[in-house]
């Protein structure tokens, strides 16, 4: 959502959106054909200006004509496109009808908008729906602790299930993005960054000072790698990329206790901004 001021105007970029049909079919569509009649006085000359085929334009109009309790358009004999065709007074109305329906519709959703746009809670929501990025894993949290160093900062973000992630990133990128603590993160994370470790494994010591526990809930082959999915405590999936020969070696299936570790250097730390 994006907030745009023009002079005294404000815009709100629609988080909801609808379209306005009438009777089921009376839409945008048919409305747009019905005006270009009336300004071209021609079905071939209307279907053009609208993308209908000829006959899709006349099939739009036999229907429209034959529900409405009044014929909407009426068409003098002519050519072999059928001559004049005009709107008649009931069809005219309908124009007027469907404009003013129309900007009350309008004016609707931009009150709806604005409602939302005023919740924090819900455009935190939208927000986090709308991200795109090529990163397999997106995980979302709260920053707790910042720990500047010399060179670089580690970054403390919580999950929403209590799980910690520890973020290394450099002083200068610690200043321009702005991070507070307290403030909304997310998490991209890379699949084939995460080394899956078994339930059996714990003993061993790894350098990696992310480990987040989970059970595994899908494990998908492609005959070389396989995709595990792990489900973390807060009820958040991530996504490993391992051989197919190291999923076999764990016996990785349905229900296997892990742990997904990585490195505080894998994951990229981005801020959620308020507007």
């Amino acid at each position: 959502m994006s907030v745009t001021e023009n002079n005294d105007n404000i815009s709100v970029t629609p988080w909801l959106e609808g379209e306005l049909r009438l009777a089921g079919m009376l839409d945008k569509r048919m409305i747009a054909l019905l005006m270009a009649v009336d300004e071209s006085g021609s079905i071939n000359q209307a279907a053009k200006q609208v993308g209908l085929s000829y006959k899709g334009a006349w099939q739009m109009i036999e229907r429209a004509n034959n529900l409405a309790p009044k014929v909407l358009i009426a068409t003098s004999t002519g050519g072999s496109k059928g001559g004049g065709t005009s709107l008649t007074a009931a069809g005219q109305s309908l124009l007027k009808l469907f404009t003013r329906l129309e900007l009350q519709h309008r004016q609707f959703l931009q009150q709806l908008n604005q409602s939302l746009a005023d919740d924090p809670d819900v455009m935190l929501l939208l927000k986090r729906q709308v991200i795109k990025t090529s990163a397999r894993n997106q995980l979302f949290g709260k920053i707790t602790a910042i720990h500047p160093g010399a060179v670089n900062a580690e970054v403390f973000v919580t999950l929403k299930g209590g799980e910690q992630v520890v973020v290394s990133m450099s002083l200068p990128s610690l200043s321009e993005l702005d991070f507070s603590v307290g403030g909304d993160a997310i998490l991209l994370i890379n699949a084939p960054d995460i080394v899956v470790v078994g339930d059996n494994d714990e003993h061993y010591l790894l350098s990696a000072r992310n480990r987040l526990a989970g059970t595994v809930i899908r494990v998908q082959h492609d005959g070389v790698d396989s995709e595990i999915i792990i489900q973390l405590p807060g009820g958040e999936t991530i996504a490993a990329t391992v051989t197919q020969v190291s999923a076999d070696a764990l016996a990785l299936k349905s229900g296997s206790k892990v742990c997904a570790v990585f490195k505080t250097n894998a994951p990229v730390l981005g801020v959620m901004p308020i507007r």
